[in-house]
């Protein structure tokens, strides 16, 4: 009876432990099913943060920075066609002269006496050809004579005036209007043919040479305005091109233009370099995207795109790049949103939520 007493209470012990652990049991699971999330709230919270740009046409302009040099006007190193003494200077460095203006003189004694002399045997070569001529009208001289004394004067008067271009070589003038450089050669000095006695530089407007690479040779136009900047001030100037080169440099592939500025204060001085922001103008109604957009694919370039919200890789075509901006050519259209930021945490097919979108 005892035994049957036992085997029953142990019985009623077991089926009180098994109900409290299935009580248990399924508070634990109430409680778990509601701390868990619904799949909308767990889609929004995985969703990638990320910045957006719709893709719109518009012109495209791109800038390209480069480097050149000032060119005077018009420069010449005023130099002696003659081996002479210089006997007076008539200008003091740094002076502007007007053109023809006498810059130097140089020893013409000698040549002046021979210019009197041919003078003196010009008028009995006159009187001759005067007398031989009465006489051939009289018939009282032969053509032959007379003939003769014609040659000798019209000699004589070609003498005279290669003697006088000799004589006007001694004195040295201003090819132009312009600005005196360093004087070389003072009074007293003995010069040679070819001797550099100063400069003079016509500063009053200046070029502006530059180079600029052959995939951008066509699109610098004539008369077209480009700004530019030197070291020795902040101001912007503006040339306005003027000439091209008629080919390409075959050693750099690169194309030389000038083009010309206004310099009436003087401030811009020939052999400064000049950096330049070419503005060029390539596409009329082209798309552009910003350049942070952009990555490296196998086949070239891609960009992310957001659609519904959800990541697409799509592989594009580029055009011309400015600081900015790049140009696509292929694989976009007008009103597409590109993402431009947090690309390395974007996959395609990821969930993106646009926070901002220009």
């Amino acid at each position: 009876m005892k035994h049957q007493l036992l085997l029953f209470r142990s019985g009623i012990s077991l089926f009180l432990l098994s109900s409290l652990i299935s009580v248990l049991l399924q508070a634990c699971a109430t409680r778990a099913s509601e701390k868990e999330p619904a799949p909308a709230a767990t889609a929004a919270s995985t969703a990638i943060p990320a910045d957006g740009h719709i893709v719109r046409t518009s012109n495209f302009s791109d800038e390209l920075e480069i480097t050149g040099s000032l060119v005077a006007n018009q420069e010449v190193s005023i130099v002696s066609e003659l081996q002479r003494k210089v006997v007076q200077v008539h200008v003091k460095e740094g002076n502007v002269v007007s053109a023809g203006a006498l810059l130097f003189q140089l020893d013409d004694a000698d040549l002046q006496a021979d210019l009197e002399r041919l003078h003196q045997q010009e008028k009995l070569a006159i009187l001759n050809e005067t007398r031989l001529k009465d006489l051939i009208a009289h018939d009282a001289a032969m053509q032959q004579d007379y003939d003769q004394a014609i040659t000798n004067l019209k000699v004589l008067q070609a003498e005279i005036r290669a003697l006088q271009v000799t004589i006007a070589k001694t004195r040295i003038r201003a090819p132009f209007n312009g600005r005196i450089g360093i004087i070389r050669a003072y009074q007293g000095a003995l010069v040679s043919a070819n001797t550099v006695l100063t400069n003079i530089v016509d500063d009053s407007r200046i070029k502006v040479e530059f180079q600029v690479p052959e995939k951008y040779a066509n699109l610098i136009s004539i008369n077209e305005q480009q700004a530019f900047s030197v070291a020795s001030d902040t101001a912007q100037h503006h040339a306005t091109v003027i000439a091209k080169e008629s080919s390409l440099d075959a050693q750099t592939r690169t194309l030389l233009i000038r083009a010309i500025a206004p310099n009436a204060q003087h401030t811009l001085v020939p052999g400064q370099s000049a950096r330049l922001t070419l503005s060029l103008h390539t596409a009329d109604n082209a798309l552009k995207i910003p350049s942070q957009a952009l990555m490296p694919s196998s086949q070239g370039y891609a960009v992310y795109v957001s659609k519904n919200k959800t990541v697409q890789f799509t592989e594009v075509q580029i055009g011309q790049r400015g600081a900015y901006d790049v140009q696509i050519l292929k694989g976009l259209a007008a009103g597409d949103t590109v993402i431009t930021s947090n690309l390395l945490r974007l996959t395609p097919g990821a969930a993106v939520d646009l926070v901002t979108v220009k």
